[in-house]
């Protein structure tokens, strides 16, 4: 069976909602953060990055990087649909997941991880003031530009959904008001009426 190790309110959570939607089985495994297991040496040696998600194959190879995975997904599962057979929905799909992956993410992990990119307090402090602006100016980009339908692809859910549906739900706390951009605001609400995010949140995965 395959293992997903995740941490609650991390980008993991999208590919436990993915593994729901195809239908694929999985353990998941909670990686606790707040005793720093990412760092300590059992999980370094199945993902050396020391981050979440990391999937765990049959086969025992550990895979990890979030749009990785959900491609890894869609092909175990080709018969649940996740990624549109439409070359042109299929880069646009994966356009939306390039953009939450390298510019929306990199944007909230300022807040608390500014260590990544400086040394300095006043430079952490000055990072975590910029993430209400940046995270609103990708909201607004998300709200303008995603969508071709309910969904990011169209009117049925791709892997780009789960992606942004947990990218999504860092708005609040990162001092934007998601109602402020009401196409957004409308999908989040769709996402949580799916099976697989009522799955997700049953086990304990999603808070």
């Amino acid at each position: 069976m395959l293992k997903l190790h995740y941490a609650p309110g991390t980008i993991s959570v999208a590919v436990a909602i993915a593994l729901e939607e195809a239908g694929l089985d999985y353990e998941p495994v909670k990686v606790d953060f707040a005793a720093a297991e990412q760092t300590g040496a059992p999980y370094l040696a199945l993902n050396p990055k020391g981050r979440v998600p990391t999937l765990v194959t049959e086969a025992g190879s550990a895979l990890t990087e979030t749009g990785a995975l959900l491609d890894y997904v869609a092909a175990r599962a080709p018969e649940a649909g996740l990624v549109p057979t439409d070359p042109e929905a299929a880069a646009h799909m994966r356009g939306v997941m390039y953009y939450l992956a390298s510019t929306m993410h990199v944007a909230h992990a300022h807040k608390m991880r500014g260590h990544r990119w400086a040394d300095q307090q006043s430079s952490f402090d000055d990072m975590k003031a910029k993430v209400p602006q940046t995270m609103a100016d990708c909201a607004a980009y998300i709200e303008n530009h995603a969508f071709r339908g309910d969904y990011v692809a169209g009117d049925r859910l791709s892997l780009a959904d789960p992606y942004l549906f947990v990218v999504s739900g860092w708005l609040a706390g990162d001092g934007v008001d998601r109602a402020a951009y009401p196409r957004l605001d409308a999908f989040a609400a769709r996402m949580e009426y799916r099976a697989s995010v009522k799955a997700v949140r049953a086990k304990g995965i999603l808070a």
